[in-house]
């Protein structure tokens, strides 16, 4: 499964972990509510934002997973990304519904899951701590994200999201320079 990042952010998020060497995420905008992605491990698909909240990203998505044991393995997945600060850091809770199309790779997955539980939980938590591990680096400001992000090629609106979420960058960027930085 694709590691939860959120989807207004992913793009960056995904280009910047594939930078820093932290990630093999593709993630690419539809629309504003619907991305396509992978993992970069045999697993791709598409997920639509049903909900968005300061604090809450409720998100339906359908995909595949091809593997070496079981082949291409499809489903769907309603997932609920709860974000809740406790001072200085954000504790995230993560809900997944899961089908599995496969009845014999569905009952695979429940008769495993007691056992085998923690590969998904390794999965999920890879995908929150390259999502951490670049939100750290972007608000490090001698860690270079500003300067990456100004050679960085987006669209100007994903790039204007980015600007308000952090304004050290949005500072040092004039929308006039198209992504160029400043000087100071």
């Amino acid at each position: 499964m694709l590691g939860p990042m959120p989807p207004s952010r992913s793009e960056v998020t995904a280009a910047a972990a594939r930078f820093r060497g932290i990630g093999s995420y593709e993630i690419q905008a539809l629309d504003d509510d619907r991305y396509w992605a992978s993992d970069g491990n045999g697993a791709r698909g598409i997920a639509q934002v049903l909900r968005r909240e300061p604090r809450r990203l409720v998100l339906l998505s359908r995909g595949e997973h091809t593997g070496p044991i079981l082949g291409s393995i499809s489903g769907s997945a309603l997932t609920i990304l709860n974000l809740e600060p406790r001072g200085d850091v954000v504790n995230p809770t993560l809900t997944a519904y899961v089908y599995i199309d496969n009845r014999v790779a569905a009952a695979l997955a429940r008769a495993l899951i007691p056992s085998f539980g923690f590969v998904a939980d390794r999965q999920l938590g890879e995908g929150l701590r390259v999502t951490a591990e670049v939100a750290e680096w972007a608000v490090d400001r001698s860690g270079g994200f500003c300067e990456w992000l100004a050679r960085e090629p987006l669209p100007s609106a994903r790039r204007a999201r980015i600007l308000v979420a952090l304004p050290a960058c949005s500072a040092r960027l004039s929308p006039e320079a198209s992504g160029r930085i400043q000087s100071p």
